[in-house]
């Protein structure tokens, strides 16, 4: 029987030791949530138990269900789409009954809409395991953060209306947001919305593309609102449902994803609500979701990483040559090693991610939500340590999880050799899907963009100060003050560039978040090793591979020689 959570032993570490304790403890508004209702935790312990057995019901639907399915589906192509209808892969369907039946279609929902109330760090792993089984499904089952967007920023009635139908199963959704010519630059959106005050209604009339689930039961729409404007300033965020005036005109064919609709929208005098305040679409609202976004990509491109990695040591342990498995010879089991280092340090730094995340958004919720009495300045300083830190840690992540699982994808296929370019094996099929984790929901590139002022800002210290004074001895001693070298070469990069001028600085933003990657997943690990000391070697074996790329990186940020931007051009057009 395969279940994939109780087969993995670093998920399982991961929930164990991630102190979760404040997270919990304000998810469950002090445990009250118990009081109203029977199956809401007492105590940490008791949500710990009910995250357990709800991770281990999905990582057997993962396993056992959704993974044996994955690769028909992708060889059949997924969806189909004629006269205006998508129609979901037979299997695709059987997979989203099999999630609706383990009663995880609202896993963040409040419990008075029919959700679990779990944070976002459970759902983050739940995402994971289901992206390892079929990274396709992950961009439905992932589409939850819309019921979340609605939960935060509606009103109660949109509440009441969509949020027990997404906990059910029966409500679908997605988000559409890009454009034919916006693309990431969504201050640039032109859907129209109109308001008819004779009606009290406001119309959609536009166009977008690129939209995952576009076919879906449920949108979440950036809309321009204000006349004559045209940045996002001008944009809100409107709720409308699937109706005939809201234009399925094509679905894309695609290198991978092949189990979900990407569809081109069109808007025909659609029928909309507006979700929150006017002009708050991007500025507040679209921020949100896209934050949840990179979490939830950085889930999917760890799973994708996850079976790639497994693929290749099943692989490698069963294929012989010159007499002996391939994974006795040097070059493979040194590529497998990198692929499962990889994967544990892309993970220490995405849960460390979404606990900051959980922290942020509650503590957000009660300074929005709160009578003013009650929101005290510790709360409000808390709320706004956890918003800086998440602003930081999730691009982070999303670069870090996303490079990772192409390269995961790359090795696996290569230990397979000529047997993984074929269709025949599930090796090319991981290779696909992961290409696009680092492309949507905002590029590796913008993500260091993202994440850079939070690193200038030197956001990330306070938690950095307090791994370097945990109790080090022996080897760990001597590994910390390796992080410790380079924590200080990330910050003299950083000094160093701010003086330069501004292509220069913008040249190397690259190396600054690779530098402060590198020291911050080696304080990560270090931590992880001073509780178990199992995880010795994989903080050292990080550290050890990083220093000399932190000297390289260090050395090209610092060198301050200018002729590097002429260099780079000189380069692109010769």
């Amino acid at each position: 029987m395969s279940n994939f959570f109780t087969d993995n032993k670093d998920l399982q570490y991961t929930l164990n030791n991630l102190d979760l304790e404040e997270v919990v403890k304000l998810r469950e508004n002090n445990y009250k949530e118990a009081e109203q209702f029977d199956y809401a935790p007492e105590n940490l312990e008791d949500a710990l138990d009910s995250y357990t057995r709800v991770l281990t019901e999905v990582g057997y639907v993962a396993g056992e269900r959704i993974e044996p399915r994955a690769r028909d589906i992708d060889q059949d192509g997924g969806p189909t789409f004629k006269d205006g209808v998508v129609t979901n892969h037979p299997l695709t369907m059987k997979n989203l009954e099999d999630l609706k039946n383990a009663d995880v279609n609202g896993v963040m929902l409040p419990r008075q809409y029919g959700g679990l109330n779990f944070p976002v760090t459970i759902y983050t792993m739940m995402t994971e395991m289901v992206s390892r089984a079929d990274a396709s499904l992950q961009n439905l089952f992932g589409l939850q953060d819309i019921a979340e967007t609605i939960s935060e920023f509606g009103n109660e009635e949109q509440k009441q209306k969509y949020l027990p139908r997404f906990s059910s199963g029966e409500a679908d959704g997605s988000m559409d947001l890009t454009e034919p010519d916006s693309g990431s630059d969504l201050q640039s959106v032109r859907l129209k919305a109109t308001y008819d005050s004779k009606k009290d209604q406001w119309y959609l009339n536009g166009m977008k593309r690129f939209i995952t689930n576009g076919c879906s039961k449920v949108h979440l729409v950036l809309a321009r609102s204000e006349e004559g404007t045209v940045d996002g300033r001008g944009l809100s965020m409107f709720i409308c449902e699937a109706c005939p005036e809201l234009v399925v005109r094509r679905i894309e064919d695609k290198l991978g994803i092949h189990g979900v609709a990407t569809c081109e929208l069109q808007y025909n005098n659609v029928p909309a609500e507006l979700c929150g305040l006017r002009r708050r679409g991007l500025t507040k609202y679209v921020m949100s979701l896209m934050n949840g976004a990179r979490v939830a990509i950085s889930a999917q491109a760890l799973g994708i990483a996850e079976a790639a990695f497994r693929e290749a040591k099943k692989y490698a342990e069963e294929r012989e040559q010159f007499r002996k498995s391939i994974d006795h010879f040097a070059p493979v089991y040194q590529m497998l090693t990198d692929m499962k280092m990889k994967i544990v340090a892309t993970r220490a730094l995405l849960y460390e991610t979404t606990k900051v995340v959980d922290l942020r958004n509650d503590y957000t919720h009660i300074v929005n939500h709160s009578d003013r009495k009650d929101v005290t300045p510790e709360i409000r300083k808390k709320q706004k340590t956890y918003s800086k830190l998440a602003a930081v840690l999730t691009p982070m992540s999303k670069a870090l999880a996303t490079e990772v699982a192409n390269q995961v994808a790359y090795d696996g296929l290569q230990i397979h050799g000529g047997t993984g370019y074929m269709r025949d094996f599930n090796a090319e099929r991981f290779y696909r899907d992961a290409r696009i984790t680092n492309i949507y929901e905002g590029t590796t590139q913008l993500q260091r963009v993202a994440a850079i002022g939070g690193i200038v800002q030197r956001t990330l210290d306070p938690m950095m100060d307090e791994f370097s004074s945990l109790p080090y001895q022996g080897k760990l001693k001597r590994l910390s003050e390796k992080a410790a070298k380079m924590r200080e070469q990330s910050r003299e990069a950083v000094k160093f560039t701010a003086g330069k001028e501004q292509e220069y600085h913008e040249l190397m933003t690259k190396n600054l978040v690779s530098m402060e990657t590198n020291a911050f997943v080696s304080y990560l690990l270090l931590r992880d090793a001073v509780k178990s000391p199992e995880r010795e070697i994989f903080a050292e074996r990080f550290i050890l591979d990083a220093v000399p790329e932190q000297e390289r990186l260090y050395n090209v940020a610092t060198s301050g020689d200018l002729t590097l931007i002429d260099d780079h051009k000189d380069i692109v057009d010769y």
